[in-house]
């Protein structure tokens, strides 16, 4: 009697992966496209900050420089780049810190705690997605200012925390609900405490979600030129994105010397991105939930 079931053995089992693995050639070619625009703005930039100042403007963008030189580095590095450096370093980490202080619990509470205010709670925090840097900066200036944080890098912390936190909450709470039901009742029948729960289960098995929240406020952070631009005011609170004016005068652009700061001022996340890169991609893929 013949059944709809489909095969199965060794032979069957051969089949379907050799059906998986089939190439793609229209994938494959897309692919290349997508390497092509992301490597050849990148090679750009690194064979210009190699050349000479008086070479850069008259020069191919593509054309690799005919007499390399790293003078444009030494000058970045002898114009305060190493205090900027210090100072981004510290607001992304405060930020990141912040975040995962209070996105943690955050999402484990509306997770685990099924009623109606703490839903409505949950969708009314996510409004802030929705909700522009620029529409707010000027009752933010006026808080900043009213706190006496003006032109300090707390000033810069504290609302680039705040505009990270509704996507780092959306991504721990998809994280949290694909763990299991049963590892909470059975850490309930052994005796513990929601906060136990929350050290001992939660965040060892949240690991892809939290370095996705790491990452992604890192990289608000490292990036942020709105909120250190209205925020502070002097050289000493002055971060990576705000440091790039230096370069820049009223007669015209160091491009060189431009353009090789940004490309030291992207090595130290590009580090970390390689580091936590599989995690980032398991804590995006857990943003749907269950």
């Amino acid at each position: 009697m013949k059944t709809d079931e489909p095969p199965t053995g060794p032979a069957a089992v051969h089949r379907r992966r050799h059906w998986t693995r089939r190439p793609n050639p229209l994938a494959g070619l897309g692919s290349l496209v997508w390497l092509a625009v992301v490597i050849v703005p990148i090679y750009a930039m690194i064979s210009a900050s190699l050349t000479r100042q008086d070479e850069a403007l008259g020069n191919n963008a593509l054309k690799p420089p005919s007499d390399p030189t790293l003078d444009n580095y030494n000058t970045v590095l002898h114009n305060g780049f190493g205090h900027f450096l210090a100072n981004t370093a510290v607001v992304a980490a405060a930020v990141v810190a912040i975040v995962l202080v209070l996105c943690v619990p955050l999402a484990y509470v509306a997770v685990r705690t099924r009623n109606v205010w703490s839903g409505s709670a949950f969708r009314l925090f996510l409004l802030g997605v929705a909700i522009p840097a620029q529409a707010v900066v000027v009752p933010l200036y006026l808080m900043i200012a009213k706190l006496n944080l003006y032109d300090s890098l707390l000033a810069v912390v504290l609302p680039t925390a705040a505009f990270a936190m509704p996507v780092s909450v959306l991504i721990l709470t998809g994280t949290l609900r694909d763990i299991s039901e049963e590892l909470y009742e059975a850490m309930a029948l052994d005796g513990a405490s929601p906060t136990r729960m929350l050290f001992q289960l939660v965040v060892p098995l949240a690991k892809g979600g939290i370095s996705t929240v790491v990452i992604y406020s890192a990289l608000q952070a490292w990036n942020g030129f709105l909120f250190p631009l209205i925020f502070t005011q002097s050289d000493g609170p002055r971060v990576l994105t705000l440091g790039l004016f230096n370069y820049v005068s009223q007669f015209g652009v160091n491009i060189p010397a431009l353009l090789a700061s940004v490309v030291l001022s992207g090595i130290p996340i590009f580090a970390v991105y390689l580091v936590a890169r599989r995690a980032l991609v398991g804590g995006l893929m857990g943003v749907g939930g269950k």
